[in-house]
């Protein structure tokens, strides 16, 4: 894929792409599989993106963002993620974090927090899914109690992105257990360094290997009221808003690890002599290679698409934040699948980069939603239910 053939772009954005894409080749790619094999979250990747405003992308301009768009913030996302998943999911998880501030965040609240979020100084993680609560958030057993000018937050979150490396994290918890299902979750704004916060573990995962994902704990955890991020029980209209808008992320993610994919085994099928030719000569790998490019590029106009109706405000973001999820997650598995296929035994070695595209890929149908929730999204909108 060249950025020039891309879908529906502007000239500024072409320009955005090719450059980000440059910055990774460059300075991003040379890190991916030390980043993978060490496990640690790469701080000078984070100083990179901040240091060429790329946090600021999804930002808005009055709170020191650059106000870019949805579309824009995905290119980013992708391009990085082309060359490393864990980078470009620095992007998608600190836009994820923020959106509930900048969806429903006071004026106040916004002029404190999103300045530094945009710098990319102040890194902000998502705190939903719990060990008995994942796909089902009516589930979620942390309870916010408020005592006077503070709420007291007890229980424990899993599976959060960036957990243990945040510096606010936005915790959705119970303030009302025995109110209707969609009322009874509230969002706070929680500093990692409040007392009686901590981390407990971090797991050891398959793929997206340098970022890390962490268990929380909350033990009598006292935030001052102000940090209430929109009214009490507003909560799941919050989290369910903010998945309109951070699932394209995930799928500019998956689009990118395919692409990266695809330029591997495309390449290495023209270098790869066997029986006298190189093997993409061969008609079966040749076919290979064009379905693993039809659903690469499918994706891609999924996303762009997606962006451009959920900037829209369209009456179907969900639906089109789920599609785009649910067709790019399975394309990047499918063409990673079949890199390592294309590679052989080369493929399967860490020598080669597509082994690791193909542990991230499968992350991307997995987080924000399983790709079961994202086909319920969008089957419930074609039988016309909420």
């Amino acid at each position: 894929m060249t950025i020039e053939s891309a879908f529906r772009l502007t000239e500024e954005q072409r320009l955005l792409a090719e450059t980000i894409h440059a910055l990774a080749i460059e300075r991003i790619a040379p890190r991916a599989a030390e980043i993978d094999r060490t496990a640690e979250f790469p701080w000078d990747v984070r100083d990179l993106l901040a240091q060429h405003d790329i946090f600021g992308l999804g930002f808005p301009a009055e709170h020191g963002g650059l106000g870019a768009g949805l579309l824009s913030l995905c290119l980013a996302i992708e391009q990085i993620s082309r060359a490393c998943a864990t980078s470009g999911l620095m992007l998608a998880v600190q836009s994820l974090g923020a959106l509930p501030l900048i969806l429903a965040g006071s004026p106040e609240q916004q002029a404190r927090w999103l300045p530094g979020m945009a710098a990319g100084r102040t890194l902000v993680a998502f705190a939903l899914t719990e060990a008995d609560a994942g796909s089902d958030p009516s589930a979620i057993r942390t309870r916010a109690v408020r005592d006077g000018d503070e709420y007291v937050i007890t229980g424990g979150k899993r599976f959060i992105s960036h957990g243990s490396v945040a510096d606010v994290i936005a915790v959705f918890a119970l303030t009302d257990p025995e109110g209707p299902r969609h009322r009874r979750l509230s969002c706070l704004l929680v500093p990692a360094n409040a007392p009686g916060f901590s981390v407990s573990r971090l797991e050891h995962k398959m793929g997206i290997r340098g970022s890390p994902t962490a268990e929380l704990v909350f033990d009598a955890v006292r935030v001052p009221a102000d940090h209430l991020v929109g009214a009490e029980g507003d909560g799941f209209d919050i989290a369910m808003r903010t998945f309109d808008r951070s699932r394209p992320g995930i799928a500019a993610q998956a689009v990118g690890i395919a692409q990266g994919a695809l330029d591997v085994a495309a390449k290495y099928a023209t270098e790869r002599v066997q029986f006298g030719k190189a093997i993409g000569e061969f008609q079966m790998v040749s076919a290979m290679l064009a379905d693993m490019d039809a659903a690469t590029e499918s994706a891609r106009a999924v996303l762009y698409r997606a962006c451009a109706e959920i900037e829209a405000g369209s009456d179907a973001a969900s639906r089109w934040a789920s599609l785009c999820k649910l067709v790019a997650g399975d394309a990047a598995m499918r063409v990673t699948t079949d890199a390592v296929q294309v590679l052989g035994g080369y493929g399967y070695i860490s020598d080669y980069p597509v082994e690791r595209m193909m542990r991230d890929a499968k992350i991307t149908q997995l987080y924000e939603g399983t790709q079961q929730i994202q086909r319920l999204v969008v089957a419930r909108h074609l039988l016309g239910r909420s």
